[in-house]
């Protein structure tokens, strides 16, 4: 007779935990179909091996599995790497060791890399300067950092829009700030190959989607075509926001 117990009831919610967590993963770099693939033959494999009892076929089935499992690896090293640092440096970790702390009000503070990026962006959209502002949140960004040049200065809204002046050597790459400061300018980062970008959308916006697919870092977009303001975060991209809005999303996924 077929008994459930509370081992087993963990047991299912845990594998229900991974492969949501897997799934979110794959989901957001566009490999989502590829996930659908591998739930279906890890089905078949359970079916054939277990079920129907069925050796020779379910010792083939476990050969590409021990196999699989190997390729997988390599195919998906960058989202494996970034499902493991989310784990690792998960906000949900500090929310959990805050709650520990006695002084909890840094965490309603606007911090002061704010404002000068949201002014910078409203003059870049007004003269239609295209501009992309990288802002790192719990994964480094040091290898991209050193792609570009490095400057480790204060935010200035006036700083940010001589960088992205038309005309001046590092108004093509990207801006990383990081822990209050402009790291680095001039970067190139890696571009989004997602089928769901609208045509419309350039080199900025894909590279955009590509940092925030790969890290947890957010971005921020002045159209050098349109003038318009965009905001991106896992790899999703929120189109046209004022600047009151842009304040907000800054304010609210803040580098803690």
């Amino acid at each position: 007779m077929f008994s459930l117990g509370i081992k087993d009831i963990i047991d299912i919610f845990l594998v229900a935990v991974i492969l949501y967590y897997v799934y979110r993963v794959m989901k957001v770099s566009g490999t989502i179909k590829i996930f659908g693939g591998i739930i279906a033959f890890i089905l078949l494999w359970i079916f054939v091996s277990r079920i129907l009892d069925m050796q020779l076929l379910g010792s083939m089935m476990d050969k590409l599995v021990n196999v699989g499992v190997i390729i997988l690896v390599i195919l998906f090293q960058d989202d494996i790497r970034r499902f493991l640092g989310e784990v690792g440096s998960h906000k949900s970790w500090k929310r959990f060791t805050n709650y520990f702390k006695a002084n909890k009000t840094e965490d309603s503070e606007v911090p002061k890399f704010v404002m000068p990026i949201v002014y910078a962006c409203k003059n870049m959209s007004q003269s239609k300067t295209g501009a992309l502002i990288v802002i790192k949140q719990e994964l480094p960004l040091v290898k991209y950092e050193m792609t570009g040049e490095l400057i480790n200065a204060d935010v200035e809204s006036r700083l940010i829009e001589t960088i992205f002046y038309k005309g001046t050597p590092l108004h093509d790459g990207a801006i990383i700030i990081a822990d209050g400061k402009i790291t680095s300018a001039g970067c190139i980062l890696p571009v989004s190959h997602a089928p769901n970008i609208p045509r419309e959308l350039g080199l900025r916006h894909r590279s955009a989607m590509g940092i925030t697919q790969e890290t947890d870092a957010i971005a921020v977009i002045v159209s050098e075509e349109r003038g318009e303001i965009s905001f991106a975060k896992n790899g999703k991209i929120s189109r046209n926001i004022s600047t009151q809005g842009l304040e907000r999303l800054l304010s609210i996924n803040k580098n803690k």
